[in-house]
């Protein structure tokens, strides 16, 4: 007997069963980054949960990054996508943005926060403090009247100055995400309704975050542009990763022990889209897009999605430094690539930063233990994260006791403990090669 073949949506959905009558249902994602390729469509998508609970209250949270500077249309225009796609969120329901390290790109914090309410947007991220005063620039949690629930959001932000743009690093008093916690949360716990944690620390940082929450809570993470599900007790944990990939629907529901989140992924589709914010989107790129950005820089063999497009740069980086392995971060990365002619605003899109690459000579047992942290995906056992984001390409499979070429980014290269550990090798520039460079050549027939 032949059973149908199992899409990846359906696959996520049926990771944890959902029962019929839920009490509230949020939807969410995180690390956006300008996507306006799929910005419209994930506004088609919670008009569809919406239509899916008529009776039930739906909420969006948004769990930082919404913007991307290296967008150069979001760039020039402000933002002005970015705060139309949260206007239209908030039209449809209560919207709530816990601001990430993306958040001020365009503009200086109060004024992003500025905007960011002015669209309709309740803002939270209780370690961010303005360095002159010692006080949060937005609160730590809001509550949002859901039904007969007040369910309470409490954000929290990344502590890494490092990720933060240059110029606005001067205004940010960034406390330990952990050690906040542990002092705050104690007086922020609602008592007896539900609690939504919406974390941009990363996984590492939420390991810790867990055990401060109720058993019963949902916890969104983000930052690492992951994407997976666990549950940890009663209390749902969940990464949607990046570029509205996807989107999280987290139903609340009641069983014989209380209240519960129940999580399902939910891919974000080419189509349908909403139009209103379609036809904006495509102005404002009418008015912003130069000559320069619309240049045709490759092609396409056939539509690479934004984790297939990162496994086709890193192998591309290989090739170009004549490596064995290739190593590289997965947030360096973006949306995907199209069939066809690829335009440099495009291109730009999906690899979001440029440098020479660093080369060394590892052995192979050591590249292995690096290979089994690298290319995590939904399925990866929870277990075995460590909260790297980490994309591999290797010519052929790597043995024990050889010695391998590995490249990787400069950016890697240059914290080489973070992403390699305490025994990370010694790397050294590979004359005349860049990671836009191998990526662009890869795309040129």
């Amino acid at each position: 007997m032949r059973f149908p073949k199992l899409t990846l949506p359906v696959l996520l959905a049926l990771q944890v069963p959902l029962s019929a009558a839920p009490e509230a249902v949020v939807v969410v994602a995180a690390d956006l980054h300008s996507a306006y390729e799929r910005s419209a469509q994930f506004v088609a998508l919670v008009d569809a949960v919406r239509a899916r609970h008529p009776s039930t209250p739906v909420a969006v949270a948004i769990n930082g990054d919404a913007f991307e500077y290296g967008n150069a249309v979001a760039r020039r225009s402000g933002g002005e996508v970015d705060l139309a796609f949260l206007a239209a969120l908030a039209r449809r329901g209560p919207l709530v943005v816990n601001l990430g390290n993306h958040e001020p790109d365009y503009h200086d914090v109060p004024e992003t926060v500025r905007r960011l309410r002015a669209a309709g947007a309740e803002v939270v991220a209780g370690n961010l403090r303005d360095p002159a005063t010692g006080v949060p620039y937005v609160p730590a949690s809001v509550d949002i009247p859901m039904g007969r629930h007040r369910v309470r959001f409490i954000g929290v932000t990344t502590d890494r100055l490092a990720t933060f743009r240059v110029a606005i690093r001067p205004q940010l008093d960034l406390a330990d995400p952990v050690a906040w916690a542990r002092a705050a949360l104690p007086d922020l716990l609602p008592a007896s309704e539900p609690l939504v944690l919406l974390s941009h620390a990363g996984l590492r940082v939420d390991r810790q975050l867990l055990p401060l929450v109720p058993d019963g809570s949902l916890v969104a993470g983000a930052h690492d542009h992951l994407r997976f599900t666990h549950e940890t007790g009663r209390t749902a944990y969940f990464h949607t990763g990046s570029w509205l990939e996807a989107a999280a629907v987290a139903r609340l529901e009641r069983d014989a022990a209380g209240l519960r989140w129940r999580v399902a992924l939910e891919e974000v589709p080419a189509a349908p889209a909403d139009p209103e914010l379609t036809r904006r989107i495509e102005a404002v790129l009418a008015r912003h897009l130069t000559p320069e950005d619309a240049v045709i820089v490759g092609r396409g063999v056939r539509a690479l999605s934004p984790s297939d497009a990162a496994r086709f740069v890193v192998e591309a980086a290989r090739r170009a430094a004549g490596a064995d392995a290739a190593m590289i971060g997965g947030t360096t990365f973006g949306a995907g690539l199209p069939a066809g002619e690829v335009a440099r605003h495009a291109f730009d899109a999906c690899v979001r930063f440029d440098g020479p690459l660093f080369a060394a000579t590892v052995d192979g047992d050591w590249l292995l233990r690096l290979q089994a942290r690298c290319n995590q995906g939904p399925d990866t056992p929870f277990a075995e994260r460590g909260g790297e984001n980490l994309v591999f390409a290797a010519a052929r499979p790597i043995e024990a006791g050889r010695r391998y070429r590995l490249v990787t980014s400069d950016w890697a290269a240059r914290q080489a403990n973070q992403y390699f550990g305490l025994d990370a090798p010694a790397f050294t520039e590979v004359p005349g090669v860049t990671l836009k460079a191998a990526a662009l050549a890869a795309l040129r027939p």
